[in-house]
């Protein structure tokens, strides 16, 4: 099983570069690092993780400034992000953020998609809440109008591109959909809950699957699984639990369950900290 990680940088942690150097060095399998543009102090919505909310919130690093960091240090360590805020961001600048990174990593990158939950940070962005996940499968397709070889145009329900020029492409190959253009971009894992809407998203335009946690896997598998193949998409869906807090136990569990990678937390903390938590993470490498 490849092991990765996800911490919140912060101006105040180790440094991108440092830990990408001590992943690499241990043999784990990746780097992914979440998104919060900012955290408005008059937040209403509630943190999922329960309130107060941490620290690290408030003074995380852009993911695509440190990723890029951290694989021009490192020659095999994964990069990815857990997840981008894909409605927050314009899609034009994104779909260029996304393949050059993808493209300046030898195709090291995972795009983790998500839909967010704190309304207020989304309001300023111009983002209707209710038709956020909307918002990001349109997003999404625009992208790929630009990441597909030949100039492509688009017009959706909230935007629209021209056919353009558009370089670099991401790495990865074109994946096969049963009476649809082929899958063009990096591999994209959406995070989110288990359910009916969530794993239509999945079947439609990404590679996989970004549960927290990992439980309740065996329920939620096979409706991935039947919501993957009605979507004419062949083989399986990649599944990569995240944020786990692993034990031999748990990580047996999930690769009897056809796991094969997933993505465990470390403390936002300083060098010291870190490399303590990598040591003892070792263990299960």
């Amino acid at each position: 099983m490849r092991i990765a990680t996800t911490i919140f940088l912060t101006d105040e942690t180790i440094s991108p570069v440092r830990l990408a150097r001590e992943l690499e060095q241990r043999g784990f399998a990746g780097l992914f690092l979440p998104e919060h543009t900012h955290i408005p102090a008059d937040r209403e919505t509630p943190w999922p993780g329960g309130d107060p909310l941490p620290r690290e919130y408030g003074r995380g690093l852009d993911p695509f400034v440190a990723l890029a960091q951290a694989a021009a240090v490192t020659e095999r360590l994964a990069i990815g992000t857990g997840v981008t805020l894909v409605a927050q961001h314009d899609p034009i600048v994104l779909a260029k953020q996304v393949a050059s990174l993808d493209f300046v990593s030898d195709g090291r990158f995972t795009l983790g998609v998500g839909f967010g939950w704190n309304v207020e940070e989304a309001a300023d962005h111009g983002v209707e809440w209710g038709s956020r996940r909307r918002l990001v499968r349109d997003r999404m397709a625009l992208m790929r109008a630009l990441w597909t070889e030949e100039p492509t145009a688009y017009a959706g329900e909230f935007g629209s591109v021209r056919a353009s020029l558009a370089h670099p492409k991401p790495v990865r190959a074109p994946r096969s959909r049963e009476g649809a253009d082929p899958l063009v971009g990096p591999r994209t894992l959406i995070g989110g809950g288990a359910g009916p809407g969530l794993f239509s998203h999945v079947a439609e335009y990404a590679d996989g699957w970004l549960p927290v946690g990992g439980g309740g896997l065996g329920e939620a598998l096979p409706a991935l699984r039947r919501a993957w193949r009605a979507a004419g998409r062949p083989g399986e869906p990649v599944v990569v639990p995240y944020a786990v807090h692993p034990s031999a136990e748990k990580l047996a569990h999930l690769a009897d369950q056809g796991i094969e990678e997933v993505v465990v937390g470390l403390p936002s903390a300083d060098d010291a900290v870190v490399v303590r938590a990598l040591d003892a993470l070792a263990e299960f490498l």
